[in-house]
Parts: C-alpha cells; sequence; structure tokens
C-alpha cells in the first residue's frame, strides 16, 4: 500500500499541469502593482509592434516536464518500493531484524506452550532418547522426524514474512526467522525431554534445524522460491484425519514441488500449470499392523501433479485468493497429481 501511494503521489506530481501553476506568479504580479501603474496603457508605437508581430500558439504553450524513461500509472505489487534509509538504519543489525518479530515469535511460544501441556501426559526427569532416523525397526519410520523439519520451516517462513513485512527485505529476513524457528523448537523439544513416553532426541534437533535452513536457502537463493516448494500432503483415512497418533503419522506424505511456472521460459507456456514432485511416506507401522505381522513399508514416490495455484490463483487480487495462493505453496491437495511408487 506503501508502494503504491508513493507512485501515485509522484505520478500525479509529473503528470500534473504545467499551467496549472501558472495563475499564482501572475497573481502576485498583480497585487505587488501599485494602483496607479496598474492603468498605464501601451503607446502607439507599441500597440503597432504588437500587432505586427507573428501569432504563434505552439510558443505560448507551456512545454510538458520531463520524465525520461519511467512509467507513470499505478505501481507494480511485484516491484519494490524505492529503498528506506530510515528503515534500513532501524534494521541493520541482526537483532533489529530479530526484534521485528517479537510479537509473533511470543505468540508462537504460547501455542507451544498450550499445545504441549495439552498433550503431555506424564512427566519425569530431563533425559535423552535415540529415536533413529528411518529405520523400519523406529516407531514411526521417519516421518515424525520429517513433521519436525516441517514445522520448523513454516515457523522460519512465517517469521521471515513478518520480519520483511517491516524491513522490506526477505532474503535478509530469512536468517533472523530461522534462528528464531530453531529457538522455538528446542523449546517445543525440552517438553518432549521431559516426558515419560518421549525424550530429548538428537535426531529431532538435527531435522529442526535443517528445515529452518531449507527456508533461508529459498529465499536467499535467486529465483528458488518461484521453483521449489516443500509441502504437506494429508491423505484421508477411515476417520477423514487423525489427530494424534501412529494413524496421524501414516496420513502423512511430505514432498518437494518443483513449479514449471518458475522457469522464465515457461511461465506463459501450458507447462506453467505442471509440477513435478518427489516424496516420502510410511505404511504399516501402527501397533495393530505391527501386531498382525504385517512389514513396515517406506517409499519414495515420484509424481506429476497440477499446479492449482496457476490454475485459479494466478494474480488473484482478492485477500481471500492470495491467501489461498500461499497456503498452496506449502500444503498439497490430495488427489491433484498422480503418484508412481
Amino acid at each position: 500500500m506503501q508502494s503504491l501511494q508513493w507512485a501515485q503521489s509522484v505520478g500525479e506530481e509529473r503528470m500534473r499541469p504545467a499551467w496549472t501553476f501558472l495563475p499564482l506568479p501572475w497573481a502576485l504580479c498583480i497585487a505587488l502593482t501599485p494602483a496607479d501603474a496598474q492603468d498605464v496603457r501601451p503607446d502607439e508605437a507599441v500597440q503597432t509592434a504588437l500587432l505586427e508581430t507573428p501569432f504563434d500558439l505552439r510558443a505560448m504553450t507551456p512545454e510538458p516536464p520531463e520524465t525520461g524513461n519511467r512509467v507513470q500509472g499505478p505501481a507494480d505489487p511485484r516491484i519494490p518500493p524505492p529503498p528506506d534509509t530510515v528503515i534500513e538504519g532501524r534494521y541493520h543489525s541482526l537483532g533489529s531484524r530479530i526484534g521485528a518479530a517479537r510479537w509473533e515469535t511470543i505468540g508462537l511460544f504460547a501455542y507451544i506452550t498450550a499445545t504441549q501441556a495439552y498433550w503431555t501426559d506424564g512427566t519425569t526427569h530431563f533425559h535423552f532418547k535415540d529415536e533413529g532416523w528411518f529405520g523400519k525397526n523406529t516407531h514411526n519410520l521417519g516421518i515424525d522426524k520429517l513433521t519436525h523439519a516441517f514445522n520448523a520451516y513454516l515457523f522460519a517462513e512465517f517469521l521471515g514474512a513478518r520480519i520483511a513485512r517491516r524491513t522490506h527485505d526477505r532474503a535478509r529476513a530469512a536468517a533472523p526467522a530461522a534462528l528464531l524457528s530453531m529457538g522455538l523448537m528446542l523449546y517445543g523439544e525440552l517438553w518432549d525431554a521431559h516426558k515419560k513416553d518421549s525424550g530429548f532426541s538428537i535426531q529431532d534437533v538435527v531435522f529442526n534445524s535443517g528445515g529452518a535452513a531449507f527456508s533461508v536457502l529459498r529465499h536467499t537463493v535467486p529465483g528458488l522460491e518461484e521453483k521449489l516448494d516443500f509441502r504437506l500432503l494429508m491423505m484421508p483415512n477411515s476417520e477423514v484425519y487423525s489427530f494424534k497418533g501412529k494413524r496421524h503419522y501414516e496420513q502423512q506424505r511430505f514432498l518437494l514441488a518443483l513449479e514449471l511456472s518458475g522457469f522464465r521460459g515457461l511461465r506463459d507456456s501450458p507447462l506453467r500449470f505442471v509440477e513435478l514432485q518427489v516424496g516420502y511416506r510410511g505404511r504399516n507401522f501402527t501397533n495393530a499392523d505391527r501386531a498382525a505381522g504385517r512389514e513396515p513399508e517406506r517409499d519414495i514416490f515420484f509424481g506429476v501433479g497440477l499446479n492449482i495455484k496457476q490454475l485459479f490463483f494466478r494474480d488473484s487480487r482478492s485477500r481471500l485468493g492470495r491467501a489461498i495462493g500461499s497456503g498452496l505453496n506449502y500444503f498439497q491437495l490430495p488427489y491433484t497429481a498422480a503418484y508412481f511408487h
């Protein structure tokens, strides 16, 4: 909005006709002229000279101001506003950029506290727990590790957007947002360290850091944000959605989506509606599956999907449309891609 108002004000200043300023100096001249001098009339020689002068309308027309190669009109929202030296000075340090998202961080801190307190059944002293990585002998085949990475990634994306809203620099907002995200996830891990059925997991901390680091990579490598997404796909089960436990993890598929619309040569071609995806899922690892003798399965799958954002929400002008389009960068709609296992 600020960039739009700036462009409009500059455009109005440039497009205002020059002659609108002419009455002011003439009025000042008339007001400053003595009363007896205002009745002075030109003599006959001056009148004759004026009559013999050729009339040139072009000479009487003021020249429009020079605008150079600048384009007039409303501001393009895709073009960032001019740098604000005051804002750049205010958020020059890492600490000041971290402080730009202090209220959002406090809100996420309260959210983690409330959810952890709700799901904690019993507590004990601080202890570690080796949960493994992606092996078949692990409790959730590594899907819980990708959940940690995705949550840290979401926190970093949200906080980075909030910092950039104040600093107008998304790339420089990536690192402080990642640090805040890792701090919040570490706080959540300290809750796990006191749970009887869990513990402080080094594997969780590693994937927390990886998710936050991917957010930094996505916003500091030019063009990567438009090309690559880290998404969560929730496949409905018999309960439609399971809120916790192994059935909840079994619903989750984590994937990377390569949007062909992010490549300059394909932005206006039909291929902009196509995505190439690769992901990971686990099956048959619930307690009931293991009791029945089913062997846990881990799959890396590939897919070709529809870019729903390009189909329905490209350059959306409504706030709701932009919100949905942004959400599709992080969540994959079920049944919108064909997968091969």
